[in-house]
């Protein structure tokens, strides 16, 4: 079983290098609260479809303009989402992350020649982890093979386990006669569908275990998709657990996972549900004001916060939290009575 693939680290990658957050507009904010609740479910159609109400009424937002342009890109919407991102590099400039889209965006229209230029640039920015990937192939595409080369070795150091990167090394390697490198490159990449494979595997075995087994037994078949250094296999293991109330063995593989992946929304979501869930809220802070800083259009994320922070008797920092979250989701009643508890509460101290 896979880790449930969902849009939501796309949509934290555009957070990463997008606009400082301005203020939404209040009738705007619910929309995009469900846009981003529909990108973690996949639901991209239906994501775009409310990012598009919310610029009805927040026309002039960059921040949620440039979230909807990314759901179209997701969507391959190639056209529409250009014209998104066009407009905001009109806005606001030459961002790292507007050339970052607009560059691969150009390697699927065949421009190599503007792929490149947008790409260069950004190989030696952290924030673009696959930069010299898709760099590597604009220059494959353009016909030169020599810094095709260069930059999917680039590519393949900077994430030695992504099949992709392996594959499209061995095959330039090919291309160039380089024989040995080539079969190694492709052994890389069988490896690496392989160990994805057995993820897949071992995660079915573990989600029936857990649902038929007691733990004890269970635990021995789960911890088989455990690698110390495989931040993914990791947050997987701890994703299951968590989903099936196992929370004590979640915390061991989600301590572990970000220290790997320190920028994994899903990582410290997963690791402070489990503190909550034990009863640790004043370890579950941290983690998850993380994660709600990693994603705070996430209503899950704040009203987990908001839960932790009541229950350690600090509502008036819960209440901001829960009225934030409110905004996203206003159609969630018991959201809705706790604010209004809380806010009865404060006005009975006064």
């Amino acid at each position: 079983m896979r880790a449930r693939r969902n849009a939501v680290p796309l949509l934290l990658f555009v957070l990463s290098w997008a606009p400082a957050q301005v203020p939404t507009k209040p009738e705007a904010a619910a929309h995009i609260g469900k846009a981003v609740r529909l990108m973690q479910d996949r639901l991209l159609g239906e994501a775009a479809a409310e990012f598009e109400q919310a610029l009805a009424l927040d026309p002039e937002n960059d921040e949620v303009r440039i979230q909807y342009a990314t759901c179209l890109f997701a969507q391959e919407r190639n056209g529409d989402a250009r014209k998104e991102f066009e407009f905001e590099r009109k806005r606001l400039g030459e961002l790292p992350g507007l050339n970052y889209y607009l560059g691969r965006l150009d390697l699927r229209a065949n421009d190599s020649a503007s792929a490149i230029r947008r790409l260069t640039p950004l190989e030696s920015n952290p924030a673009f982890p696959k930069a010299s990937l898709y760099l590597g192939l604009a220059y494959l595409a353009a016909g030169q093979l020599t810094r095709a080369v260069e930059s999917l070795e680039r590519a393949a150091r900077a994430n030695p386990r992504d099949p992709e990167v392996h594959y499209r090394l061995a095959r330039v390697y090919s291309m160039s006669g380089r024989t040995t490198e080539a079969d190694r490159e492709y052994q890389f990449y069988r490896d690496s569908r392989e160990n994805q494979r057995l993820a897949d595997q071992n995660g079915h075995e573990c989600t029936v275990a857990l649902k038929t087994q007691p733990i004890a037994q269970a635990r021995a078949i789960c911890n088989r998709i455990a690698d110390p250094n495989d931040a993914r296999r990791l947050i997987l293991l701890g994703q299951l657990y968590c989903e099936n109330g196992a929370f004590s063995d979640a915390l061991e593989p989600l301590r572990r996972a970000v220290q790997l992946e320190p920028e994994s929304f899903e990582a410290w979501q997963y690791l402070g549900l489990s503190l909550f869930r034990l009863g640790r809220y004043q370890e579950s802070l941290a983690p998850l004001r993380r994660s709600a800083g990693l994603n705070p259009r996430y209503f899950n994320s704040l009203v987990l916060l908001a839960s932790a922070l009541h229950a350690l008797g600090d509502d008036a920092a819960a209440l901001p939290v829960l009225e934030q979250a409110h905004e996203l989701n206003p159609q969630d009643t018991a959201v809705a009575a706790r604010i209004e508890q809380l806010r009865a509460a404060r006005k009975g101290r006064k």
